[in-house]
């Protein structure tokens, strides 16, 4: 069974996000970067696939500017077998990444797409959802749990009453949770091993695939900044305060 795994590189969970002065966007100067930590999870339950014998080779693919390729090293210092970049430096919403893994998938035939179920900058939550449906493949969402055997795989995932068990007939679209397993940390000889492994490089045309954005960013914003707490004499003046100022009643 081949494992196939998208992976992000985005602004470092750690770092404080700024916008740019003229709001166009967010600022990604001299701001350290690292892998989506979803993606982080679903790379870990590849690798543990394959050591359990369920899996027989984990592939990561990563689409984005030339310095992407230190996110797909990660991915295989982590253990992933090959990588796969797809070079593109404009913006790329969810269908066109979408589209594109879609095209890896009909190149690379694997019978399991792991992903994130979300990237933690745009929050989007839709690549995973997307890719199932143009490939026309069962998906399992919100996943916190994978049992992968003779061509079905069984997923536990999280829904708002509490877990809900899956079966699913492979080739399958899973997108992970938090509570799936804890990544590990790479290994310093693997990392050094990952720097010297070749990695296979694409482009968007190669795939066919149109990234020209369908939306347009007018401003970015930073949230307002919360107010401090207020103390009220009387249960009428907290009425009057929700009513009036904060406007919820």
């Amino acid at each position: 069974m081949k494992v196939l795994v998208p992976v992000k590189r985005v602004i470092d969970y750690n770092v404080k996000v700024r916008v740019k002065a003229d709001r166009t966007g967010v600022d990604l100067a001299n701001v350290k970067m690292s892998m989506n930590p979803f993606d982080e999870i679903a790379v870990e339950e590849a690798v543990r696939m394959k050591e359990a014998g369920a899996a027989d080779e984990a592939v990561a693919v990563s689409l984005g500017p030339q310095q992407s390729q230190e996110t797909l090293r990660t991915a295989l210092a982590m253990g992933a077998d090959r990588a796969i970049h797809v070079v593109h430096d404009g913006e790329l919403e969810p269908l066109a990444v979408a589209k594109m893994l879609a095209g890896v998938v009909g190149e690379e035939a694997p019978d399991l797409v792991i992903l994130g179920k979300q990237a933690i900058d745009d929050d989007a939550n839709q690549t995973g959802q997307m890719l199932s449906g143009l490939l026309g493949w069962s998906q399992g969402t919100f996943v916190s749990k994978v049992d992968a055997s003779d061509g079905a795989v069984r997923v536990v995932r999280e829904v708002d009453g509490g877990l809900e068990t899956v079966a699913l007939r492979m080739p399958a679209v899973l997108t992970v949770d938090l509570r799936l397993n804890e990544p590990r940390y790479a290994s310093l000889p693997n990392i050094m091993k990952a720097r010297k492994k070749e990695i296979a490089r694409k482009t968007p045309a190669d795939l066919g695939v149109d990234t020209t954005p369908r939306l347009n960013t007018l401003r970015v914003e930073e949230p307002p900044k919360r107010q401090g707490g207020l103390k009220v004499g009387s249960v009428a003046e907290l009425v009057d305060k929700l009513h009036n100022d904060a406007g919820v009643i």
